[in-house]
């Protein structure tokens, strides 16, 4: 990569061409996404900057980058970061990567609350409030009560996507979220500083709820979790990218995938307000067992929703 210019066109065909020889499962994609980090461009601009010349440092960077993708390092962890839904979240080493699967588990968690409010409604309430304020309507009628911040706990929060993007999207949301993992747990802080959302966003070292306050207990609105679900027989076949590269703390839910997931299901009998509801990602194999175990333990309005594949992923129900 020493000779002459190297531009954006030619770096790119030279990474795609070396990491072909490797054995890369979309070596094109893995390019430009190295490319259009390296230079700080989206992989769309990347071909209208096709000549554009590469700088020394921009070249060494990608032949590092290069070399540790050809070795079956996931690309997030190469750049430090994903985009996830609306927003973009920090991953490293030691983090489980964000997946598309998640964006569903989000959205079903979201639609479990009640809707987020609209500016208009905002700027209608506000002047109710004022009007409260010199007597003309009472308090009641001013709607006092709907600033309530809904209480969430996102349970086995790894890089702290999923409660960054609620409390991202739904501004009346106060979110606790947990991990075990200390490497999960300072990410996740640093997600939720840099988005500016460490207000609404705290983030707690423990086993799943067990250092949750004992006061929020019965007072969540939500629970929502992507919990360690693969079963344990189905590890060893998981791609070498993820079983090589990803923690195993994150990945591994017992032999039957729902280890974690019965110990969740406990705590959310408990944590919950009457009519809370909890959002869980499970394997797709899972699942029937899964909301057999929700209805036996009471919970109501049980649902399978399918994952963007059109399989079974995640787990949707109330508390009576």
């Amino acid at each position: 990569m020493e000779d002459d210019v190297w531009t954006v066109k030619r770096i790119l065909e030279w990474i795609e061409g070396y990491l072909a020889q490797r054995a890369d499962g979309n070596p094109r994609v893995s390019a430009q996404w190295l490319v259009a980090e390296a230079i700080g461009v989206s992989r769309m601009q990347l071909f209208l900057d096709a000549e554009r010349p590469l700088t020394a440092d921009e070249r060494a960077l990608l032949r590092d980058w290069t070399r540790r993708r050809a070795s079956g390092e996931p690309l997030q962890y190469i750049t430090g970061e994903t985009a996830f839904r609306h927003i973009n979240v920090k991953v490293r080493p030691g983090v489980l990567i964000p997946r598309p699967e998640t964006e569903v588990l989000v959205s079903e968690a979201l639609a479990l609350l009640p809707a987020a409010e609209k500016p208009q409604d905002a700027l209608d309430r506000e002047v109710l409030r004022q009007l409260a304020e010199i007597g003309e309507i009472d308090a009641e009628e001013a709607g006092e009560d709907s600033d309530a911040m809904l209480l969430v706990a996102d349970i086995c929060t790894g890089s702290g996507c999923i409660a960054c993007s609620i409390a991202y999207e739904h501004p009346h949301t106060r979110v606790i979220a947990t991990d075990i993992s200390p490497e999960a747990v300072s990410l996740a802080h640093e997600n939720a500083e840099t988005l500016a959302l460490s207000e609404r966003v705290e983030v707690v070292e423990c086993d799943l709820g067990e250092g949750i306050n004992e006061r929020f207990m019965g007072e969540f609105d939500l629970v929502v979790s992507n919990p360690p679900y693969i079963p344990t027989d189905v590890l060893a076949r998981l791609p070498q990218e993820v079983s090589q590269h990803e923690p195993a703390l994150a990945l591994d839910g017992g032999a039957d995938g729902l280890g974690v997931f019965r110990r969740l299901l406990d705590w959310c009998a408990v944590a919950l307000k009457p009519g809370g509801g909890f959002a869980f990602e499970l394997h797709e194999t899972c699942l029937d067992d899964a909301a057999a175990e929700a209805d036996y333990a009471g919970f109501t309005d049980v649902r399978i929703v399918e994952d963007l594949a059109g399989r079974p992923r995640i787990l949707t129900a109330r508390k009576r």
